[in-house]
């Protein structure tokens, strides 16, 4: 027996109530769905029948109406001949056509009932799977999210990683101090003569760009003002 036994107990089953109470909902979900949709199945087969059924019922009962008609047109040619036996004859077959008219009309009643009903369940039915395919959407969401959240704290909180990064920390001071030992060789050396001509020649180029700020400056100011 699946988790539901008829189809009323899925029509009036109360999903959140049955995952409350769940240790595994999202197994609890997928049986759900897998009742739900065998039994989808089942109805529609049902309703198939029942509308095969009603065609049937249809055709025989049109064939009784046509019987029926045809022994009161015979019953009348009977009479016309003065073959009162022969009419009466007819007309006891032609009420018997429409006995069978009048038990198909019952028949037919029941079917349309059943049709009726079958139709109602199936759309009760359709919902509640919706509903059913929603809460597994939402369970998976939300397992991802959290197994997500898990993952990440885990690798956050993970002693690996601040050790990792206290070593980077090592490596960079060691860096530190390999440079400013190379900048201590250079404190104190005497001035080459290179390095006296390159400061004479830093001097020259700044003293150029001096002086041509101060033509461009001049020259906007001796120039009138167009506005």
């Amino acid at each position: 027996m699946g988790v539901f036994s008829r189809l009323s107990d899925i029509v009036n089953s109360n999903i959140n109530s049955m995952l409350d109470r769940a240790e595994d909902p999202e197994k609890i979900v997928r049986l759900i769905i897998q009742e739900m949709e065998d039994t989808l199945v089942e109805v529609r087969s049902n309703a198939a029948r029942a509308i095969a059924d009603r065609k049937e019922v249809t055709r025989k009962k049109d064939d009784f109406a046509s019987r029926a008609n045809e022994w009161e047109s015979k019953a009348e040619l009977a009479i016309a001949k003065g073959r009162d036996d022969l009419a009466r004859g007819a007309i006891s077959a032609k009420r018997k056509a429409e006995e069978m008219m009048e038990l198909l009309d019952r028949e037919m009643s029941a079917i349309e009932d059943t049709v009726g009903k079958t139709n109602e369940d199936l759309e009760k039915l359709q919902a509640k799977l919706k509903e059913a395919r929603a809460k597994q959407r939402s369970l998976e969401v939300r397992r991802n999210a959290a197994s997500d959240s898990v993952r990440i704290s885990r690798q956050v909180n993970d002693g690996r990683i601040d050790d990792a990064l206290a070593r980077f920390d090592r490596y960079e001071r060691r860096i530190d101090e390999l440079e400013a030992e190379a900048e201590s060789w250079v404190l104190g050396r005497p001035r080459t003569l290179e390095d006296e001509f390159s400061e004479l020649e830093s001097q020259d180029a700044v003293n150029a760009e001096l002086e041509e700020l101060k033509r461009r400056v001049a020259h906007r100011s001796s120039t009138p003002n167009q506005n």
